[in-house]
């Protein structure tokens, strides 16, 4: 599940198919018409489907959707890899302990929105990003992985969020397999 860029959702596919990552992706949902996962989904032959958050009365009608969607691709794992929205308890209930997202923070410190904005404010010398189990309270569940980043006297937002999402490619596949192995699922 993607909102813009979808750089982690190649990550895990590149994963896949270079043998790092016995696995398959089987499906791009994204909630942004003409987001840039889309194009990336079309590039790597990748089914995608558009399930605008904006046509949904509530976020529970639009994670029945999603529920469906993820059904009909017969998904064992689902992946929040840059997903901007809070998911509710039919999603997280759908998919229990099957649901990784990425965050760009050391979690459990700046949860939510701008990670790494908040990291700044914040004044930290050390920043990163946490793959975790999605929980019914946003960006608190099991920690699966975590990489350190270091915040250098120069860095400014930009700087320092290309520096965190280069970790997230690596620790995502790592955290999806971890999360693939405590479930006991098929590998490859």
């Amino acid at each position: 599940m993607a909102s813009g860029n979808g750089s982690n959702f190649e990550a895990l596919v590149q994963a896949c198919r270079c043998g790092s990552m016995p696995a398959e992706v089987v499906l791009l949902l994204v909630n942004n018409p003409g987001c840039p996962a889309q194009a990336r989904a079309a590039r790597l032959a990748i089914p995608c489907t558009l399930v605008d958050h904006r046509g949904f009365a509530s976020r529970e009608a639009l994670d029945a959707a999603l529920v469906a969607a993820l059904g009909a691709a017969q998904v064992d794992l689902v992946v929040m890899a840059g997903w901007m929205r809070v998911v509710t308890a039919h999603l997280i209930a759908a998919y229990p302990e099957r649901l990784v997202n990425i965050h760009p923070s050391l979690l459990p410190s700046f949860r939510g929105l701008d990670g790494v904005g908040q990291a700044l404010a914040a004044g930290v010398t050390l920043a990163g990003c946490t793959a975790h189990l999605v929980s019914e309270q946003v960006d608190a569940g099991l920690i699966l992985a975590q990489a350190a980043v270091p915040v250098l006297a120069s860095d400014d937002r930009e700087s320092l969020a290309a520096r965190i999402l280069a970790q997230e490619h690596q620790i995502l596949p790592l955290a999806v397999m971890l999360a693939a192995q405590r479930l006991g699922l098929p590998s490859g």
